[in-house]
């Protein structure tokens, strides 16, 4: 044996390591078995040979097949989100708003009311409201000299982050015994 019949052999074998075995795929369908949309065709009536002619034939409108890939923009609803946006934005709109919920603190005391303007707000906002209004009462039935609900109602608005502008309503609306306030978003 030489030289030139050893690298011949060598070549062999890496070749023959290089070949994976073969493997029997088996296929459990059998032979000419009709295919699902074949079966959805026999169903409806008619062989599955006949719907793809059909299909072949029906021609497309390309402004469908455009719209059907890419879609459409409702440029009309984005402009008017963006105004209303714009507009819940705008402070002589939100206190021109009417109060969307009221909450009535008459006969509370003061921790009651925190309380209650807690979940009062919790619920607005989970409501999604933007101008809540908390009616608190001028404080001419106090049994002190001094309002309490006012104070306490100014309090909650300031230390409530949730919160931000305030105001008090005309006259007709309560005037300073209510308290409006717009809820940030």
């Amino acid at each position: 044996m030489n030289f030139g019949d050893i690298l011949n052999q060598w070549d062999d074998v890496q070749r023959n390591a290089r070949k994976p075995a073969k493997q029997s795929q088996v296929s459990h369908k059998k032979a000419n078995a009709p295919t699902k949309e074949e079966k959805l065709a026999m169903a409806q009536g008619y062989s599955y040979e006949q719907q793809m002619k059909a299909d072949n034939q029906r021609r497309a409108n390309p402004m469908e097949v455009w719209l059907n890939r890419y879609g459409t923009v409702d440029k009309d609803r984005l402009n008017e989100e963006a105004r209303e946006n714009a507009r819940l934005h705008d402070i002589n709109y939100l206190k021109s708003l009417k109060p969307e919920a009221i909450v009535d603190l008459h006969q509370l005391t003061r921790d009651q009311a925190w309380e209650r303007m807690n979940s009062f707000v919790n619920e607005s906002i989970r409501r999604g409201l933007k101008k809540i209004m908390f009616i608190h009462g001028k404080g001419n039935h106090s049994n002190g000299s001094d309002p309490v609900l006012g104070p306490a109602v100014k309090l909650f608005i300031e230390q409530d982050k949730r919160l931000g502008l305030s105001g008090h309503p005309d006259r007709n609306n309560g005037g300073n015994g209510a308290t409006w306030v717009i809820i940030k978003q």
